[in-house]
């Protein structure tokens, strides 16, 4: 009996795991080191911090994992996460630790490998954008998020890259606010 509940709780630390792999906004966060320049350790320990978190608090609501993972963001990785991407995330790891309660090891195994095949490989690249009236001197650096998906599957979880003309999505100069920062939007 203790072996399978060790059995179900490597499985469900696997699943959480593949849960916070697969965010694009931690994976941003780290990539950039948003965190510092341990942002890759700050996301190995946010693994352990989630399931320990699950553990301790059994009858957990989903705005309550919400709000700790939105917690961590900012203050580990200085990060808010405005994309709508908390929800979902939460929502997988808290239907994961449903799956670990009931001892269903079959479906946290399935459930980690779905959300490893459809896993997004996101890159931030830098931009330099021009005003026509204005000389070299005052470009401004944006950043653009481009994301690709690794696996076969793109159920919309993770839209294909779009092509690099005209039309591509790009920071416009209107989405940055007096004091520097940047209002990245969803996509409509």
């Amino acid at each position: 009996m203790a072996g399978a509940e060790e059995d179900s709780r490597a499985l469900f630390g696997a699943g959480v795991r593949a849960a916070l792999e697969a965010w694009p906004a931690l994976q941003i966060a780290v990539e950039n080191s948003f965190g510092g320049v341990h942002s890759q350790e700050k996301a190995e320990w946010l693994g352990g911090a989630v399931e320990e978190y699950f553990f301790r608090n059994a009858d957990l609501e989903l705005d309550e994992v919400e709000d700790f993972l939105g917690e961590l963001m900012t203050n580990e990785f200085d990060t808010v996460v405005e994309d709508g991407s908390l929800p979902q995330v939460s929502q997988q790891l808290q239907t994961m630790f449903h799956h670990f309660q009931r001892g269903d090891g079959a479906a946290l195994k399935e459930m980690a490998s779905h959300i490893t095949q459809r896993k997004c490989k996101v890159r931030a690249t830098a931009l330099t954008t021009r005003e026509a009236d204005k000389d070299d001197a005052n470009s401004m650096e944006d950043m653009e998020v481009t994301a690709t998906n690794d696996g076969a599957a793109t159920d919309g979880v993770c839209p294909q890259p779009e092509s690099s003309g005209p039309d591509s999505q790009t920071i416009k100069e209107e989405d940055i606010v007096e004091d520097g920062w940047t209002i990245v939007r969803r996509k409509k």
